[in-house]
């Protein structure tokens, strides 16, 4: 279950960061290197900070070649995935979900506080669209007014609650990537956000 939903989300981040790249015009290379480091970006950071070297897309092609397919298929159904925004929305957030809880497994993997499992966890999830966002020169999802991030957070504590009941771990992870995309999908549908700092002169 814990790798099926490692090759979900790189795949959805993957066609998250084509999309992305798809609605700037770009030409098909800037398009697959987009998808590339949306995919693999959260994952790359969070393996050089806890020191799992090399990172681990260059230890195991499959990701590379889960990547290209995703590229390739977004490629190919392009003029069905006409509505960009809603097509964007469905991919980042199936990524969000999934990648925020291998974030966290792999810090439990190497024996961290739950704390930081979780900040690993956000990390690895919003950092490949933070990149993606940054070099189709837009604003960052996590840095807007959307519900991003936070989620990410409430996924890992979900996560450890739901832990100290001994569940099974593929249960675990299958609530806990749900809770956390049926969360984002709620945000985006009802348009909830957080209140920005006014500077009062």
């Amino acid at each position: 279950m814990f790798h099926l939903l490692d090759i979900i989300g790189t795949m959805a981040f993957a066609m998250s960061g084509a999309l992305t790249a798809m609605s700037k015009k770009l030409d098909p290379f800037g398009v697959f290197i987009i998808a590339f480091v949306t995919a693999v970006g959260g994952g790359t950071l969070r393996d050089v900070m806890i020191g799992r070297t090399p990172v681990g897309w260059m230890q195991d092609l499959t990701y590379v070649y889960v990547i290209i397919l995703g590229f390739g298929l977004t490629i190919l159904f392009r003029k069905r995935l006409d509505k960009f925004r809603t097509s964007l929305a469905l991919f980042d957030t199936i990524g969000l979900g999934v990648f925020t809880l291998i974030g966290i497994q792999k810090g439990i993997d190497y024996h961290l506080h739950p704390t930081i499992c979780i900040a690993l966890g956000t990390m690895t999830a919003c950092f490949g669209g933070v990149t993606r966002d940054i070099l189709c020169t837009e604003i960052p999802v996590i840095f807007r007014r959307e519900i991003y991030a936070t989620i990410c957070i409430l996924g890992g504590i979900v996560f450890f609650i739901l832990r100290k009941m001994n569940l099974e771990d593929d249960i675990l992870y299958l609530i806990t990537s749900l809770v956390i995309i049926a969360v984002r999908l709620m945000a985006v549908k009802y348009k909830w956000h957080l209140s920005p700092i006014e500077h009062k002169k």
